[in-house]
Order: structure tokens, then sequence, then C-alpha cells
């Protein structure tokens, strides 16, 4: 029991680090690890994926507010349109075959992996939008953020509002009908479609996805798949990981993190890709 305690700590300080890096729940990391190596339970390591996210949101919301990296205006904008979707989602889970979806979602993934990777080759530099949108000014959506690595103020424009929208309803759809995270989905919605910069979109995912998850918290508490001898010693790694990660994201250059962020989102792809596979067959 010790030793298991143990394990479920440390597997929690390298899961919210990680998570509060890339502005991802920590369930890539908690979920294998109960489930393979462990010998737990699907459903239980759902709800401790569930846990980690509500405590990797709490670990480094806290941090990226005190030094204003996330975009509180655009987090709770967007946050209307993931919860839409996440409804959406529960609704059409009992009716919807969600076969053709893993593959979708798995691609979409994909293309976010090879994006980033154009980006981390300079084939696609990162550029902060200069040009206003009017509605990203209407609902004062713009930001800015001092970046400690660069060590300078970042100021930055939104643009396609309703493009990041759409993919935030998605976003919760994929959680809804598929029961995944959606944070990669969240990073992708801010960083490539409106053009904030990685940083602040990751920051920002990390306190969307503790909204979310929230209040998807209290069925998976109600009807069992939360254990607390599972989820206190992750969401204490957790919160000790996702504190240390948020102060460290500050301090990294943005394609250090692109390195980090490649693979797991092509793991997590793959992952899709495989789950509908299984399905299918």
């Amino acid at each position: 029991m010790v030793t298991q305690t143990l394990i479920m700590i440390l597997t929690g300080i390298v899961a919210g680090g990680l998570g509060s890096i890339l502005g991802l729940g920590g369930g890539i990391i908690v979920t294998p690890v109960l489930t393979i190596f462990m010998g737990y339970d699907i459903k239980y390591a759902v709800g401790a994926s569930i846990i980690a996210v509500i405590a990797t949101s709490s670990g480094s919301a806290i941090a990226f507010l005190k030094d204003d990296v996330l975009n509180l205006r655009v987090a709770m904008f967007l946050e209307i349109f993931t919860t839409l979707g996440a409804l959406s989602g529960a609704i059409l889970a009992g009716y919807f075959h969600a076969t053709v979806l893993y593959f979708l979602f798995g691609a979409l993934l994909l293309f976010q992996a090879w994006n980033m990777w154009k980006k981390l080759k300079g084939a696609k530099s990162d550029q902060i939008l200069t040009k206003t949108d009017p509605l990203a000014t209407q609902l004062n959506l713009n930001g800015e953020y001092y970046d400690k690595q660069a060590k300078e103020v970042i100021h930055y424009n939104v643009e396609k509002v309703p493009g990041g929208a759409a993919v935030m309803f998605g976003a919760g759809i994929a959680s809804g009908l598929l029961g995944i995270g959606s944070g990669a989905f969240k990073v992708m919605a801010m960083e490539d479609v409106m053009k904030m910069p990685l940083k602040a979109s990751s920051a920002t995912s990390n306190l969307m996805m503790g909204v979310t998850a929230a209040a998807s918290a209290t069925v998976y508490f109600f009807n069992g798949t939360i254990q607390p001898l599972v989820a206190v010693p992750m969401a204490l790694g957790i919160v000790i990981g996702s504190t240390i990660g948020s102060h460290v994201m500050q301090y990294l250059p943005a394609q250090m993190i692109r390195k980090i962020f490649i693979p797991v989102v092509f793991i997590m792809a793959i992952q899709l890709i495989m789950k509908g596979m299984a399905v299918f067959n």
C-alpha cells in the first residue's frame, strides 16, 4: 500500500508538471500507469483522470493568474462553447457510433502535431498578430503577458473568434461523446486558429480544463468511479507537479515546449485511432 501510494504521488508529479506546461490534463500519463502498470480497472482510471484534470488546473491556474499569463476573458468566452459541446456529446453518446469520431479527432491531433513540427522547423514561424479583429476588440479578448524567458512584455491580438469557438465546440463534443480530455484541442483552437502565443494558449487551456472537468466530476463521484485511495495521492502529486510546472513553463522557450508537445499529441492521436480500429473490429 505504501509503495503504491508513493508510485501514485510520483506519477501525479510527472503528470501535473507536463500537464501544466502543455495545457493538458495529465490523463495521458495517469490512465496508462493505473491500468497497465498497476492493474486498476479502466473506469477507476478514468475517474482518477478527471481528478487529475481538476488538480492540474488548480495547481497551475493560481501561478498563471498571479503572473497574468492566461487570458481570463478568452477562457470564459470559449468555455461557453466547450460546455455546450460537452452537453451535446453527452446527449449523443447513447445514439451515435463513435468509430468515425475516433478517427476524426485522431486525424485532427495528427494534423496539430504536424503543424507544430512545421513551426519547430521554422517553415511556419511564430508571429504575433499586429492587425486587429473587430469582434475580438469588441469582446476585449486581446491580451499581453510578461515572458520571463524572453524578458519582455508580449502584446498579442486575437483573430478568427468564430473559428476558435467552433473548434472549442468540437472539443466539448469529443469530451462528452468519447470521454477523452480535450486540452490538446483547446490549445489548437487558441494557438492555430485564434493565433494566440503558445504560452498564453497553454496557460488559458489549464484554467478551462478545470472548469469543464469540475462539472463532470460530480457524476463520476456519485457513480462510484472516483476511489479516494487512488484519487487522493494522485491529486496530491499533481498539485505539486503542476505548481512546479507552471513556474518552469514561463522560463522555457516556445520551441522547447513544442518539442515536448509534439510526441505527446502524436501518442494521443495514435491512441484515438487505435480505439477507433478496436471499435470497428
